[in-house]
């Protein structure tokens, strides 16, 4: 069996097709109780930094500069590692969701970790969607 690497927003119903969920957000999302929101990781180490979230958020960077700052920041985050081994590992055996709390769905930092992770699970037995 295939299993799907998938982006959902935290305030979406966790459902069983979602795996093993991982919010993806430096701050944990207003309004939702950590219960409701039924994570198993917080990866908030590997989140873009406050200072090029806070440049793309005031509009004073494209999202096209955000995602290449993000991509370099994941490049070179010590985190990162042991961030794609542990989705490649999950993805064995069940979806994986990258859970966020944007509300913009077309340009996000989830869709930026997303397309890098892919990348990165060389080989994996999953379909991207």
């Amino acid at each position: 069996m295939e299993h799907e690497l998938l982006l959902k927003r935290v305030y979406e119903p966790c459902e069983p097709q979602d795996g093993y969920r991982i919010l993806v957000d430096r701050l944990w999302p207003r309004g939702i109780k950590k219960e409701a929101a039924q994570l198993d990781e917080w990866a908030k180490e590997i989140t873009p930094s406050t200072e090029i979230r806070r440049l793309y958020h005031q509009g004073d960077m494209p999202f096209e500069g955000f995602s290449q700052a993000y991509l370099e920041e994941l490049e070179s985050n010590e985190a990162s590692e042991t961030f794609v081994s542990n989705c490649s590992e999950q993805l064995k055996s069940q979806n994986v969701t990258l859970v966020y709390g944007a509300k913009n769905e077309q340009e996000n930092h989830a869709m930026v970790l997303r397309e890098w992770l892919k990348r990165k699970i060389a080989g994996g037995q999953y379909v991207a969607r």
